[in-house]
């Protein structure tokens, strides 16, 4: 018997070596990594910062105005609306040197806020509603500005409703696990709807 239990004990350690015990994945954290960032062309309405190296006067936030435009120094109105930051910063530089300002200049462009694009989370939430879309925002992000979870909250199925195209998905989203770092956080797109359903008891 003692031989048979020492086979089974290496037999176990074998096993556990290989992961056999480990918990299951998440079914949704496939999904979940397919989704991706928002898009990054500006609109009327959104902020961002424009930064020229070695020139801080040229350095400075701005709001593209309704007709899609903003002013900057030297060149007047330009056209925002419509551009990712890189282009927005490329179109600068080009437009600063062949008009002679400055040689080979340094441009980046940082939004701040996607005044123009918006995401909503209804449900079981504190303050329910619709916000504007910064830079970078993620579900957990979006979950906080409304006010966090209530008492009654289901944070491990959280359902992420997206647009694309023409047909809707819908991803069933643990909050628990982004948070307990089980799984990724999932930035957000202009029009996402976050629904925080309740538990049942």
């Amino acid at each position: 018997m003692s031989r048979l239990l020492l086979i089974a004990s290496i037999a176990l350690g074998l096993l556990s070596s290989l992961g056999c015990g480990a918990p299951q994945s998440d079914p949704y954290l496939g999904e979940e990594s397919e989704l991706q960032a928002v898009d990054s062309r500006l609109g009327v309405g959104d902020f961002f910062t424009v930064r020229v190296y070695g020139e801080d006067e040229l350095s400075g936030t701005h709001q593209v105005g309704d007709d899609g435009t903003f002013l900057f120094p030297f060149l007047g109105r330009v056209v925002a609306e419509g551009k990712t930051p890189v282009g927005l910063g490329e179109h600068l530089a080009e437009e600063l040197e062949s008009r002679g300002y400055l040689r080979r200049p340094q441009v980046s462009v940082l939004v701040e806020e996607f005044a123009s694009k918006r995401v909503s989370v209804i449900g079981s939430v504190a303050r329910p509603g619709t916000f504007p879309l910064t830079s970078g925002m993620t579900i957990v992000q979006a979950i906080s500005l409304a006010g966090g979870f209530t008492s009654i909250a289901n944070a491990g199925e959280v359902v992420l409703t997206r647009r694309e195209g023409d047909s809707v998905r819908r991803i069933i989203v643990s909050i628990t696990r982004i948070t307990r770092g089980g799984a990724n956080d999932i930035p957000l797109r202009a029009g996402d709807l976050i629904f925080v359903p309740e538990r049942v008891f």
